[in-house]
Order: structure tokens, then sequence, then C-alpha cells
């Protein structure tokens, strides 16, 4: 019995602890953005209308093909009768009872003033527009994951830098209670440390509810559970790769940037819509046949008791009369629209030149502000490093020894978040190039 007990003390324990392993995973940015566009709810809603405008494609084909119509019939006749225009000496008119009808109908449409072809590719460019809109949406994701995943680890590292400075602040706290008790320091310069010290723990409770957020975010978006801990991977900080900025940015924007190709279709698509309108004020003309076989044949008195069979292949014409009044008022709010589009378009390439500049701007801002940061955390460093030395020798006072030590603390905050910032800034700039 005691071996069972304490086999089973041995499982329980065992399942306890690995239920208390947090899933944590390291992903690296690459990685995350593969997996956001294979599990983004938002990514698979714009992919659906995609497709749904490929379909749309397909059906305008449709107005190529030729349209059949078949009709079967079999009915009771029942006796007809015959009066006098005054309604008066009705007679009975026996009909043969078993009545049939039988139709083909077909014709094909051969001239309609450009509008089917005109459909047919308005259709193309809807879904050209929906491809483009998929893919600017990718991109929109990909610049959001990139966003909370630098963030993420921003913070993770800033919880890195508080956790340090929190043991250094416990030793200082060692120190003056040692000077405490010898009479060399006095109570309040124990206080200004425990103070630090519950700031700092403050800040730490802050960031880890941030990274809470931001993990539930990014969990979200890349299909994993909410178990799961996500650790962003340190490669993502090596800046020395990143590409140097050259001239023609704007130009590969105004080349490859979805909004300004959306807006393009979008003009190609008024002018569509010009087309159509014009081609209200033309006939169609289409071929046209039919087999009938109806029985009995009615028309005749007596009534026949037979089935008349007939056929007939032809050419139809179809002109809306009301074309003639409406279309002039069609036409000018088609060409209307297609300007709107055009100066949608303009300004789009306008913006786009200005989002470029100050994503190029900020972009070289962050490789300068990284430069200074290095260099003001190295003086910090070396200043803290002396008026720690002077400190341990009484040569200095605390005051001097705290400010040291909250200079070197936001010193290294700073170069952590500026390597990042400056990752940050170059995936900003490929969104507004459109190569995210």
């Amino acid at each position: 019995m005691k071996i069972q007990y304490w086999l089973a003390l041995f499982l329980f324990s065992v399942q306890i602890g690995y239920a208390q392993i947090p899933n944590e995973k390291i992903i690296p940015i690459d990685t995350a953005f593969a997996m956001a566009g294979r599990n983004s709810t938002h990514l698979h809603l714009s992919k659906s209308v995609t497709e749904t405008a490929h379909k749309a494609v397909d059906a305008a084909k449709n107005m190529r093909l030729p349209s059949l119509n078949v009709e079967i019939a079999a009915m009771y006749l029942g006796d007809g009768s015959i009066m006098n225009r005054d309604f008066t000496h009705a007679q009975n008119a026996p009909i043969p009872h078993f009545g049939n009808n039988f139709s083909l109908e077909a014709s094909y449409v051969v001239f309609a003033g450009g509008a089917i072809s005109t459909t047919i590719e308005k259709a193309e460019l809807e879904a050209q527009v929906a491809a483009l809109a998929h893919e600017k949406n990718s991109m929109d994701i990909r610049f959001l994951v990139a966003g909370h995943y630098l963030n993420l680890y921003k913070l993770y590292n800033q919880k890195k830098v508080f956790q340090k400075n929190i043991e250094q602040t416990n030793e200082l706290i060692r120190q003056v209670k040692a000077k405490l008790s010898a009479g060399m320091a006095l109570d309040n310069d124990l206080t200004r440390y425990e103070l630090m010290q519950q700031n700092l723990e403050l800040a730490i409770i802050e960031i880890d509810n941030n990274i809470s957020i931001l993990n539930k975010h990014l969990c979200i978006t890349l299909g994993l559970s909410a178990e799961t801990t996500i650790l962003p991977d340190s490669s993502v900080q090596n800046i020395e790769n990143l590409p140097l900025l050259n001239a023609g940015l704007i130009n590969d924007a105004i080349a490859q940037r979805p909004e300004i190709k959306i807006h393009s279709l979008k003009k190609d698509l008024a002018e569509k819509d010009v087309r159509l309108a014009h081609a209200d004020k033309y006939p169609s003309f289409a071929i046209i046949g039919a087999e009938h076989l109806n029985g009995p044949i009615t028309f005749e008195i007596p009534p026949i008791n037979k089935n008349f069979n007939y056929w007939y292949l032809g050419v139809g014409i179809s002109y809306k009369l009301e074309s003639l009044y409406k279309s002039g008022k069609n036409i000018a709010l088609a060409k209307t629209a297609y300007n709107t589009a055009d100066l949608a378009y303009q300004a789009e390439i306008e913006n786009t030149q200005t989002a470029v500049h100050e994503a190029q701007t900020n972009y070289a801002e962050a490789f300068d502000k990284l430069q200074t940061y290095r260099k003001s955390f190295q003086l910090a460093t070396e200043n803290y490093n002396v008026i720690n030395n002077r400190y341990k020798n009484d040569l200095v006072l605390i005051t001097e020894m705290l400010d040291a030590s909250n200079m070197k603390l936001k010193a290294e905050l700073q170069v952590v978040n500026a390597k990042l910032d400056v990752v940050f800034n170059y995936f900003k700039l490929q969104r507004e190039i459109g190569t995210l």
C-alpha cells in the first residue's frame, strides 16, 4: 500500500509540474508573418472576396453563350362555347380534351454595342481590385504583427533592464543598511532606495501587463492557443544587414504600392462604365430560332385533333427607345465618375510620395538616434562607475549615486528601444513602398 501511495503521489506531482510549464515558443518574425498569412481571419475574409470576384468573371462570361429555353406542357382542355356578339344563343363547341405543348427557343446576341465585352472586362478588373485589396490587407497584417512583435521584444528587454536595476538597488540597500548600522548613513538614505525599489517593481508589473496584452493580440492573429507565450527571436534586432536608403524609393512605391494599383484599376473601371453608358445608344442584334409542337389545333373551328409543328430561324433586333432621352445623362454621370476616379488616383500618388518621404526620414532618423543613444549609454556607464566607486569610498552623497543610477537606466533603455525602432521604421518604409 505504501508503494502504491508514493507512486500515485509521484505521478500527481509530475502532472502538476507539467501543467505549470508555460507553453513558450520562440517565433522568428518571418515565421510570424507566415503564420498570420495562414491563420488571420481578416485575410481569410479578403481571400474569400477575391474568390467571389473570380467567380463573378466566370458568370459574366456566360453572357457570350447562347440562350436556350425549353417548355413542355400537358393539359386537359374543356369544351368551348360559341355565342352571338350579344352573348345570346350559346352553343357547346366540343374540343379534344388532351392538349400538349412543346417549344424550344434559342437566341445568340451578336452585337450589343460592346456591352457584353465591356461587362466581362469590368468583372476582370474588379477581380484584380479584389486581389490587390487582399495583397494590401496581407501587408497591413504583417505590419501589424511587426509592430506588436517589436513592442513585445522591447518590453521583454525593458523587463530585463529593470530586473537588473532591482538587483543593483538591492545591493545598494544592503550597503546603505551596513553604513546605517555603522552610523555612516541616515534613515532617509535607506528610504530613498527602498522607494526606488518599489517604483522599479511597479514598472515590472506594468510591463508584464503590457506583455500579456500584446501576446494575446499576436496569439489571435497567428492562430495560436491562448496559453501560448510568444518569445521574439533575438535575431530581429540585428540591424547590420538592413539596407541603406536610395533615391529611387518613391518611384518604386508608385510602381508597387497596392493602393496606387487599386486606384488605377478603379479609374479603368470608371472608363468601362462610360463605355457601357454609350452602349445603351446602340440596338442589339441576335440570331434567333425556335421549334414548336402544339396540339390540338384550336385556332380552327371545329378544332382539329392533331399536332401542329412549326419552326423558324432569323435575326432579331432590339432597341431601347428610352435611351434617346436617358443615355445623355447617364453618359455625363459616367464621365463625372471617371474624372473623380482620376483625381483619386492622382491624390493617392501624392499621398504615397508624402508617406514614403516621411518613412525615409524616420528610418534615417532612427539610425541617428541609435548612434546618439549608444554614446549616451557609454558616457552614462562611465559616469555610473566613477560615482559608484566614489560612493563606496564616501566621497559623494547618496543623491549623486541615485542620479547616476537613473541616468544609466534611462540610457540603457534608450539603446534597447532605438535598435528596435530602427527595425520598425524599416518595416514601415517597406509597407509604404508596397514590398513588405
